[in-house]
């Protein structure tokens, strides 16, 4: 009867949360989660799905001192992946546009060329004039992504820096909460 009492004595009710995560962000998920109270749940390990996403599920007390801080916190650090997770985003996206557009482009004045050779009356001429610039437009759009993702990842490196400083001091804030 006393293992009984003692086992209610210790009796914890937790709180669970579950989150989908690429696997390159597990450890982050992992480091930051723990700083606002959370735990793995030993007893469901990390699954993967089909969509290439790692399933993380964690517990909480939920008696833990300063859960609303906490709970703050944590949505703070959740924004700022997000917004690390856009700006990385955002290093490719205007420079895959701009090649797609160029390509079509090219491609648009490749198929000029081919009417104008395939015509009743064969226009080598100006087949040769319109796949001048088809070529062109088939070789520059890699040149242009590069320079253009280059040129944006200069521009966007130090926010993603900032932004990870801020989720630095989140996470602090929230193990000092946790450590009081």
């Amino acid at each position: 009867m006393t293992d009984l009492m003692q086992k209610r004595k210790g009796f914890v009710s937790y709180d669970y949360y579950e989150i989908n995560v690429i696997p390159s962000k597990v450890s982050l998920y992992l480091d930051g989660y723990v700083n606002f109270g959370w735990q793995l749940d030993e007893n469901i390990p990390p699954t993967s799905s089909i969509t290439g996403t790692v399933t993380l599920r964690f517990k909480r007390d939920r008696r833990i001192i300063n859960k609303t801080e906490l709970t703050r916190l944590q949505r703070n650090f959740e924004a700022c992946i997000r917004e690390i997770d856009m700006l990385e985003e955002s290093k490719t996206s205007m420079a895959t546009a701009a090649s797609i557009a160029v390509g079509i482009i090219g491609t648009a004045f490749m198929a000029g060329s081919v009417f104008a050779v395939t015509a009743d009356k064969p226009m080598i001429v100006l087949c040769i004039l319109l796949a001048i610039p088809g070529f062109i437009g088939w070789i520059l759009p890699y040149l242009l992504f590069q320079k253009m993702t280059n040129s944006r990842t200069e521009k966007v490196a130090p926010l993603i820096e900032d932004k990870y400083d801020e989720m630095y001091a989140i996470v602090e804030k929230g193990n000092r909460l946790l450590s009081h």
